[in-house]
């Protein structure tokens, strides 16, 4: 491109290194050549497309629809089955091996508005991380950030604390879409504190709507949302999102069927 140009370039090996040469008197515009060439050539940076279709908006109905289910199923048995008692996130049963506990108590709740709370949560950051991952992997991945979220308090008290529902994954979900976001700034080319703007609003929001009430649970929402951060930039970084809806399909039944399982062995 520079002989092109009548530059009259030499290339110099040195230490393993090649330098290009070129007349003092073209310096200048041999540089310019060169970031021109440099800025026509470089590869686009491939953006993420949102997920097609309202397949993200069903599958959070639907899992809001099933934590209010299980809620009137749970309340309607609750006379023959101890639910809390068999799946709640209690911190020393966790750390002496009921791992199962910490799936199982994101579906239990302590009454109406709790469930209905956390249902309405769930439909918004669900939908926004299935719009991101697809809604088999984007369900996947806010419960298992919810049910790390559930393992991380459990090691932070480490006995005698015991808590119910989803809002560890719905935090969990907050923290996974802040995480994103920031690996998707840094491959825009935003560097230094603006590229973290996404988890600071994500911090934000925490402190906003999970720090109220009597009965909040503080550090389990913060350790969901910490497990979701850390999820988000690994998914972004390492994972590439299924784009078949089969997969997408496949994954969410395995997810569904973990939190069976996890019922299944909490009631053995």
């Amino acid at each position: 491109m520079l002989e092109a140009e009548g530059l009259a370039p030499r290339l110099l090996h040195t230490s393993g290194d090649w330098v290009v040469l070129v007349p003092s008197q073209h310096l200048e515009q041999a540089a310019t050549e060169l970031w021109a060439y440099e800025s026509e050539n470089r590869e686009p940076v491939q953006e993420e497309h949102p997920w097609p279709g309202p397949s993200p908006f069903y599958t959070s109905v639907g899992v809001a629809a099933g934590l209010l289910a299980f809620f009137f199923f749970a309340a309607w048995t609750h006379g023959t089955v101890r639910w809390v008692e068999h799946g709640s996130a209690s911190a020393e049963l966790i750390l002496r091996g009921d791992l199962w506990r910490t799936v199982t108590a994101l579906t239990l709740h302590g009454d109406f508005p709790h469930v209905a709370t956390n249902a309405v949560a769930m439909v918004f950051f669900l939908t926004a991380v299935c719009r991101n991952l697809g809604p088999g992997l984007g369900a996947a991945t806010v419960l298992g950030v919810g049910a790390l979220g559930n393992l991380l308090n459990a090691w932070f008290y480490g006995f005698d604390h015991v808590s119910v529902g989803a809002s560890t994954a719905v935090f969990g979900a907050l923290g996974v879409l802040g995480g994103m976001g920031v690996v998707e700034r840094r491959r825009l080319g935003v560097q230094g504190r603006r590229a973290w703007i996404p988890l600071a609003a994500g911090v934000a929001i925490l402190a906003m709507i999970g720090t109220g009430g009597p009965r909040v649970d503080l550090w389990a929402h913060l350790w969901g949302f910490v497990a979701g951060g850390g999820a988000g930039m690994c998914v972004a970084l390492f994972v590439e999102r299924p784009e078949t809806a089969g997969v997408q399909l496949r994954i969410g039944v395995v997810a569904a069927a973990a939190v069976v399982l996890c019922w299944v062995a909490a009631l053995a």
